[in-house]
């Protein structure tokens, strides 16, 4: 009866720090794409064509990013990060390399 418990407790904490790495990769990607493809398309470049083909990356980064926000919120309280920790996490998602950096910390320390 005890074993069960510890293996719930083991499945679940395992099943937070993937989801929270495949969204964390997934805000990385998106925000590379936000940063480095559809802004200069249609800020730098007179392109009205190439403009209408990368709208749909604003509007898919802003609920990947919600959806990675959740996530890291329901990680940090399962790995009982303080307050600091947890704002640090959320906003490793807003930059493009830190939300990369921050799932490569999380694999390496909950495994």
């Amino acid at each position: 009866m005890a074993s069960s418990k510890i293996e719930g407790r083991i499945a679940l904490k395992r099943g937070v720090v993937i989801r929270f790495r495949v969204m964390a990769l997934l805000a990385g990607v998106m925000s590379l794409l936000l940063w480095f493809v559809e802004l200069p398309v249609v800020y730098l470049l007179d392109a009205p064509e190439l403009a209408e083909k990368v709208k749909w990356i604003p509007f898919v980064h802003g609920y990947i990013y919600a959806f990675y926000v959740l996530t890291a919120i329901h990680f940090a309280a399962k790995a009982r990060f303080t307050v600091r920790q947890m704002i640090a996490l959320i906003l490793a998602g807003t930059l493009p390399i830190l939300s990369f950096l921050a799932e490569r910390r999380v694999a390496r320390n909950y495994r």
